[in-house]
Order: C-alpha cells, then structure tokens, then sequence
C-alpha cells in the first residue's frame, strides 16, 4: 500500500468530518429548541394559572 492509501485508511475523510459536525450541529439545535418549547409551555401554564385564579377572585367577590 502507498503512503496515502495507508493514510487515508487512518484518517477521516473532510467529508466524514463535516457529516459528523452537520449530525452534532443538528443534535445541538434539536436540544436547544426542546428547550424553548419547554419555556414556552411554561409561560403559557403560567399565563392560565394566573386568569384561571383572576376568574376564581372575581367569581368569589360576587358571592360576597
């Protein structure tokens, strides 16, 4: 085998590399928008817990 052949069997090809980096980047955006998903669930929870309790208040103070 010639040097480059033995080389390049050693090595990962730029192309391999940059595969790998493109599925890593993508893992990466995935994650973050998990994330963002999840903090925007959270505000929307937050946002009904809060009317759901100003419709509670209002209703009780009519009782009254």
């Amino acid at each position: 085998m010639s040097y480059f052949a033995t080389r390049s069997l050693d090595m990962p090809s730029m192309h391999e590399e940059l595969v790998r980096d493109r599925i890593r980047t993508l893992h990466r955006e995935a994650e973050e928008q998990r994330l963002v998903s999840g903090i925007m669930r959270l505000r929307r929870a937050r946002r009904d817990a809060e009317r759901a309790s100003s419709r509670l208040r209002h209703a009780l103070l009519r009782l009254v």
